[in-house]
């Protein structure tokens, strides 16, 4: 367990010097874009976009699958429970598990697909332009703080519980808190992943180098 505690916290380390270098980036192109008409960056910001969309998108999308799930599961149960009078602490707990999961990990990828809720007044009617100012803000004050607090708030209990391998109080639960646990610090990650490709095409988008919006969401993926 040692071992894979050092482990965890090489990758630690190695991601947030990566991230560090990679959220500078969006600001080191603006930064270039007001001094010359060429763009260096831009393939490497494209790329980074890309790929961290694709990440969200795999993500996100393994993730939906667990509201089909839940359902299915879900009336397991009460047929279990109310028609041949079984029950199942551990398909009752799994239906917990597949909810926290379908929440935190297709979080990144409703925020690609710009369908969280924002409450405002002018930011849907205003300028493609000033959108992309107000995004490259948030992230940078808001969504990068909030996720980085949020890893470390986590990390603690987290680690306890990898620890420990937490289970289930009950006997005939699941025994692997552990691992719902982790879906914390996971969310926060995926975040800062698609918070990246955000920061680089709000960046792009001013300095005029935007490429095509995605699509907007389809009519399942608005579950989440």
């Amino acid at each position: 367990m040692d071992a894979f505690f050092a482990i965890v916290g090489a990758l630690k380390v190695a991601g947030l010097a990566a991230a560090a270098l990679a959220f500078a980036l969006p600001v080191l192109h603006l930064a270039l874009a007001a001094l010359s008409p060429r763009r260096p960056l831009l393939p490497i910001l494209n790329a980074l976009s890309a790929a961290a969309e694709a990440v969200s998108t795999v993500v996100g999308r393994g993730a939906l699958a667990l509201a089909l799930a839940m359902v299915l599961v879900q009336f397991a149960v009460v047929v279990m429970r109310y028609v041949f009078g079984i029950g199942s602490i551990f398909l009752q707990e799994s239906i917990v598990y597949m909810h926290g999961m379908l929440f935190l990990l297709a979080a990144a990828f409703t925020l690609m697909r710009d369908g969280h809720v924002r409450v405002d007044l002018v930011y849907r009617t205003a300028s493609p332009r000033w959108r992309a100012a107000v995004n490259l803000i948030g992230v940078y004050l808001f969504l990068l703080p909030v996720m980085l607090t949020i890893i470390a708030a986590a990390e603690p209990f987290v680690a306890q519980a990898w620890r420990v391998l937490e289970g289930s109080k009950e006997t005939s639960g699941i025994p692997a808190i552990f691992l719902l646990k982790s879906v914390i610090p996971a969310f926060g990650v995926l975040m800062i992943v698609q918070g990246l490709a955000e920061a680089i095409k709000a960046a792009l988008e001013l300095t005029g180098d935007r490429r095509a919006q995605a699509p907007a969401l389809d009519a399942d993926e608005r579950l989440v």
